[in-house]
């Protein structure tokens, strides 16, 4: 029973990171789609005071689902790590690259040494995504198991491709309508039609790719395919299918008031539906939750810690990114710190 809680944990961990983690992808993957120096400078204007704020906070969640899966479920943690550790070498990688382009580019003093810093920030958002994607498709389809190698086979796989594809368009997705806020925030008409047009082309792309994924699942992944077509799992595609149809609509709306929500609401269904396709299973059809989880007084102080972070942490974080939303983090001008 306990084991099934911090398992749930896990799902919702990873559901948060898509969405907060997500954005941030998206926001890059914008940036490297800018265009040139001078028909971009005002779209990756928008991306840098946008991100500024938030952008190192989103790997907290990324942190809780390491904490979670070596500690809660040690089994499971062994199996990925040792099938997939090129994929996820490859996504840490592309995290701290990222980043490192992300702080330096604003440093450097030089156009050359700009555009290095901000190639490396932007390619780092479309591979990071994607590797995480092929990941987890990996373990979607059962490549992997108890004795797994690392082999190509394990994530350069159809169903891999397309969670990473999926993965890289979600993100894409969700950075277009959040940056499409923020660009209404700034009173930026020109940018909120731009990023609006942009997501709503990332949510056709997301449609078509996510009817192809469940194609390419029921000869692939057939335990997946016949979760996500029953039951508990049928119902969060359902409510994925709504949420796209609804950020469609509140997207060409003049307001667009919501469509971040519903956006988020789009990627957390998506990502839950594919959790609960795999029950019992962490890795279909070889591995339970039973099988895959830690000591019980483990799991019951970590419950304990997933208590206290829900506590401490997570209503702290969740008033970041309200603070954010509201335009309450931006940064002081030379004309406020004088007055």
């Amino acid at each position: 029973m306990i084991a099934d809680v911090i398992a749930v944990v896990l799902l919702l961990a990873v559901a948060a990171y898509a969405c907060a983690g997500g954005t941030d992808y998206g926001a890059g993957f914008w940036d490297l789609t800018a265009g040139g120096a001078e028909s971009g400078k005002r779209p990756r204007w928008l991306i840098d005071h946008a991100m500024a704020p938030v952008w190192e906070v989103n790997n907290v969640w990324l942190i809780f689902v390491l904490v979670i899966m070596w500690t809660g479920f040690p089994v499971f943690f062994q199996q990925v790590f040792t099938a997939m550790w090129l994929p996820l070498v490859l996504a840490a990688l592309g995290i701290v690259l990222r980043g490192a382009g992300f702080a330096l580019r604003k440093a450097a003093r030089r156009l050359a040494g700009r555009r290095l810093y901000g190639a490396v920030f932007a390619l780092s958002s479309l591979l990071t995504p994607f590797f995480f994607g092929a990941a987890v498709g990996g373990v979607a389809s059962g490549r992997v198991g108890p004795g797994t190698k690392a082999s190509e086979d394990a994530w350069a796989n159809p169903t891999s491709v397309l969670f990473g594809l999926l993965a890289v368009a979600t993100t894409a997705l969700l950075g277009a309508v959040f940056l499409a806020a923020d660009a209404r925030r700034f009173t930026a008409p020109d940018l909120e039609n731009h990023f609006r047009r942009r997501a709503l082309g990332a949510l056709a792309v997301v449609a078509v790719l996510a009817v192809t994924t469940l194609g390419v699942t029921h000869e692939d992944a057939p335990h997946v395919w016949h979760g996500l077509t029953h039951g508990v799992g049928l119902v969060f595609v359902v409510l994925a299918a709504l949420g796209t149809l609804a950020t469609a609509w509140l997207l060409v709306r003049s307001s667009g008031a919501w469509s971040r929500v519903s956006a988020v609401g789009v990627v957390a269904s998506a990502v839950i539906a594919w959790g609960m396709a795999q029950r019992p299973y962490l890795i279909p059809t070889s591995l339970t939750v039973a099988e895959g989880a830690g000591a019980a007084t483990t799991l019951r102080w970590l419950g304990l810690v997933t208590l206290v972070a829900a506590v401490l942490v997570f209503p702290a974080v969740a008033l970041l990114y309200w603070l954010d939303t509201r335009g309450e983090l931006e940064s002081l001008s030379d004309a406020d710190l004088r007055r």
